[in-house]
């Protein structure tokens, strides 16, 4: 993990409120693992805003990162107002990786919102790796997405108001397509509500499952408290701080130790 002040190479609109931004990275390219990771970015040196904002990576290529990101607040408007050549400061790459993806196993790769982003970084590294995979894209309607439906390709999209491709969430085209494959394995990032259910979905199915987890957080290195969730364990005294809580960013179980595995993701 390291500091890096970069240029901003693009910095455009490509959904409804969603941007596409792509920083020239050399150091933190060259430090970069796999799909799941994230960066922090200080957007400007304003004390009203001196805390860093998380975003996970969308894709690496050469020295060049790219994340996509949903204006929210303050500082989202001001990324959107940057314009190429523009610089910022990162801190990264952080956090876990998504892992047996090219094992024998069918990827099934989930993403919602802006939790798109490390969902479609491990789509670029299974077509790299020539690895078959589908992939399902949630969204409220169709002015938030950005790709085409074509189931034809693996490819489904899912809106809430039925304006693009299937009515309804991305668990009505999952459960199809887990009864059409073997051996499935489900990777997932979005809405709280969704990963809620894909995780009783894989429990009740009995399906392996890693969920990059979304989190605000003002560090990136755990010390914030952010990225701290709650362990759903019997037995536990609750003065056992350790025990109850785990800090995702480096202590996310192996999906070889049990069903079900968290990693961090961005805000």
């Amino acid at each position: 993990m390291i500091i890096e002040k970069v240029n901003i190479k693009l910095n455009r609109q490509i959904a409804d409120n969603i941007w596409e931004m792509v920083f020239d990275a050399p150091n933190i390219a060259s430090k970069y693992v796999g799909a799941g990771q994230f960066i922090s970015i200080l957007a400007n040196d304003s004390w009203g805003h001196p805390l860093r904002r998380p975003m996970s990576i969308a894709s690496v290529k050469d020295n060049d990162i790219s994340i996509i990101y949903k204006i929210f607040g303050d500082v989202t408007n001001i990324l959107s107002k940057k314009n190429k050549g523009d610089s910022v400061e990162l801190l990264g790459p952080i956090g876990n990786t998504f892992s047996n993806w090219d094992s024998d196993t069918f990827p099934i790769l989930i993403g919602g919102g802006v939790g798109l982003a490390p969902i479609l970084n491990l789509k670029r590294q299974c077509e790299l790796s020539n690895v078959d995979y589908t992939i399902i894209i949630g969204a409220r309607n169709s002015n938030e997405q950005f790709m085409k439906h074509e189931p034809h390709n693996n490819i489904y999209l899912t809106t809430d108001d039925g304006s693009i491709g299937e009515h309804g969430t991305v668990m009505a085209p999952l459960d199809q397509i887990i009864k059409n494959h073997k051996n499935p394995y489900l990777y997932a990032c979005g809405p709280e509500p969704m990963m809620k259910a894909i995780r009783h979905y894989s429990i009740e199915k009995k399906i392996n499952t890693q969920l990059s987890v979304e989190s605000y957080m003002g560090c990136g290195v755990g010390l914030c408290q952010g990225c701290v969730i709650h362990n759903v364990t019997e037995n536990l005294d609750e003065h056992t701080y350790h025990q109850k809580y785990s800090c995702l960013l480096y202590t996310s179980p192996s999906p070889r130790d049990g069903l079900l595995s968290r990693m961090p993701s961005s805000a």
